[in-house]
């Protein structure tokens, strides 16, 4: 009996993780069944519906070929996933003779197909979970499913010894859980298989706003067995468009909510016999622009075996122009193709960044809101990507900015977004989270969308009224020490002021967050959310940090006369009731 432990596999190399993204673009065993409010959740194991294995070398040793299998949990509305220990037994009995099958992260030290010791495994969006081999089966233990499709399980599968080419099989996956069922997903090995082989283009990767250039995607088809049809899969980020739209090919373009990029993803199905040892290309190159809105950006190109034909997924759309086409290479650039060193699975994929000059105005907006003493305001701050340009870490992960909102004496914060933490004066770490603090830091997630930002309701307790106390709001770098946005024409507009019972001259400066054209693809405001620092809501009302929503003034909160009038001495109480019915008077008219 053999131990392995896909634990350590989670230093795996980006390709496969990439590769297994797209897995979840199109689950291929079919997506999960929701399951009523009663009902136990259904969880759908799926993976390629079949795999090609090199042809065993005599003296040579295998040459590995990866399997990712995948659990698809139902999202949104549905589902909330699943939180509980599970087991899926794999049933390896119909390669016997044909394949050998271990998982990654093998104690064996089988030799990995990009020629490096196995890495990552899969988690399912838990922990990665144990395996154990015996004989001719496998039974893998884990913990936690998240909504949505997410890899489970790799399997490390190489040509028997003795077998031939066109020696074939079947792997069948099963799991179970208390609480939860899953729905079982069969995968066929065959021996000499197609293998196909993305070709690296050599784009130009300095850019500027509106310059084009042509993609000829080229593949080669490197394995000992033709391909029935391909699937060329596209992926690329929000600056970056392919003006032509074809119709064997379905286009969806991902949530472009707080935390989304906001790819385009496009699946094209092309038909044919690709014969092994021929190199391929388009019959028409591609055309890649660097939109306005372009910065940093990705562009993914992947080929594989179209295989059955596949449901296509609700949020994809046919498109509505000419048939993409791949005809063969001729002369030298094929005949080499044919002739190449064995491929590796990570071949099937190429990814290039580009670097677009252009810019990013964050603007920042505070508030002006007024109340008597021992009232709950709302204040609502925040900032803006004017553009034109989005902003993305997507290599990093890294916010892309904070916004760091001081807050204005005479008050303290009750509730406050999730997203903000509690910090001292002088911006350092603070342990306490719950009580008031002085000053709130706000990060943003790895990528804002141009006409998209931070809307961030703070409930204030007007502890003492001040005439015309300001906080201070400022958008910058999460780096305190290096606080520029290098993206970032317009530094002067990065701060605002939040102003507590304003005078008749008060000024908070911008008491609305800053507009620009978003385009047709802006998403809506989300809705608020807020959590207050003694466990319960405050009173906080409106606003949303969800970074898609427009920002607004706070509500006024209820002052009522007679409290006024008991607030002390006749003169102080007239001078403090005028400047709040100004100041009324202003709110309710920028609201309107």
């Amino acid at each position: 009996m053999t131990r392995l432990s896909p634990r350590n596999a989670l230093r795996r190399a980006a390709g496969l993780l990439a590769a297994a993204e797209l897995l979840a673009v199109v689950p291929l065993a079919g997506a999960a069944a929701p399951a009523r409010a009663d009902e136990p959740p259904v969880f759908t194991l799926g993976g390629p519906a079949e795999t090609g294995l090199h042809p065993y070398r005599a003296g040579g040793g295998p040459k590995p070929s990866r399997l990712g299998i995948t659990v698809t949990a139902p999202s949104g509305e549905e589902g909330t996933g699943f939180a509980g220990r599970f087991t899926l037994t794999f049933d390896l009995s119909g390669v016997a003779g044909v394949a050998d099958v271990a998982f990654d992260g093998a104690a064996s030290g089988a030799e990995t197909s990009d020629g490096g010791a196995s890495g990552a495994g899969a988690s399912g969006g838990g922990a990665a979970p144990d395996c154990e081999v015996t004989g001719a089966k496998a039974v893998c233990v884990g913990t936690g499913v998240r909504p949505g499709t997410h890899p489970v399980a790799v399997l490390v599968v190489t040509a028997a010894a003795g077998g031939e080419r066109g020696d074939s099989g079947t792997i069948t996956v099963t799991g179970e859980a208390e609480g939860a069922a899953f729905t079982p997903f069969t995968t066929r090995v065959t021996v000499g298989g197609p293998d196909l082989v993305m070709e690296e283009l050599p784009f130009r990767t300095e850019l500027v706003p509106g310059d084009r250039q042509q993609a000829p995607i080229t593949f080669a088809n490197r394995g000992a067995g033709d391909a029935e049809g391909v699937l060329l899969t596209l992926r690329y980020t929000r600056g970056l468009d392919i003006p032509q739209r074809y119709s064997n090919c379905r286009y969806s373009e991902d949530d472009p909510g707080p935390s989304g990029v906001g790819r385009t993803t496009a699946l094209c199905t092309v038909e044919g016999a690709f014969e092994a040892g021929e190199a391929y290309t388009l019959a028409t190159p591609l055309t890649i622009e660097a939109t306005e809105r372009a910065y940093r950006d990705t562009f993914l190109y992947r080929i594989e075996e179209a295989g059955p034909p596949r449901p296509a997924p609700a949020a994809f759309e046919r498109g509505d122009g000419a048939v993409l086409r791949a005809v063969p290479v001729t002369g030298p650039q094929n005949r080499a193709a044919g002739r190449t060193a064995d491929p590796t699975p990570h071949d099937n994929q190429r990814e290039a960044d580009f670097r677009t000059e252009n810019t990013a105005d964050f603007a920042a907006y505070g508030d002006r809101v007024s109340g008597a003493r021992g009232a709950t305001v709302t204040a609502d701050v925040g900032f803006r990507n004017v553009g034109p340009a989005w902003i993305g870490h997507l290599r990093s992960g890294e916010d892309v900015a904070v916004v760091d909102f001081t807050v204005p004496r005479g008050a303290s914060v009750v509730a406050k977004p999730d997203r903000c933490r509690a910090v001292t004066a002088a911006g350092e770490y603070r342990e306490d989270q719950r009580s008031p603090a002085p000053r709130y830091l706000c990060p943003t997630s790895p990528a804002v969308h141009d006409g998209e930002g931070l809307d961030l309701p703070f409930a204030l307790r007007i502890e003492e009224v001040l005439i015309g106390a300001e906080g201070e709001v400022t958008v910058r770098a999460p780096s305190a020490r290096n606080p520029a946005l290098p993206f970032d024409p317009a530094p002067a507009n990065n701060t605002a002021r939040l102003v507590l019972n304003a005078g008749d001259d008060g000024d908070g400066g911008p008491s609305t967050p800053p507009t620009s054209n978003p385009g047709p693809d802006a998403s809506p405001s989300g809705a608020p959310t807020t959590s207050a620092p003694g466990g319960g809501a405050a009173g906080a009302s409106g606003g949303s940090d969800s970074g898609t929503g427009s920002g607004h003034g706070g509500g006024l909160a209820s002052t009522g006369s007679d409290a006024l009038t008991v607030a002390g001495a006749a003169a102080v109480a007239l001078t403090a009731g005028l400047a709040l019915v100004a100041a009324a008077r202003r709110r309710t008219g920028r609201h309107s």
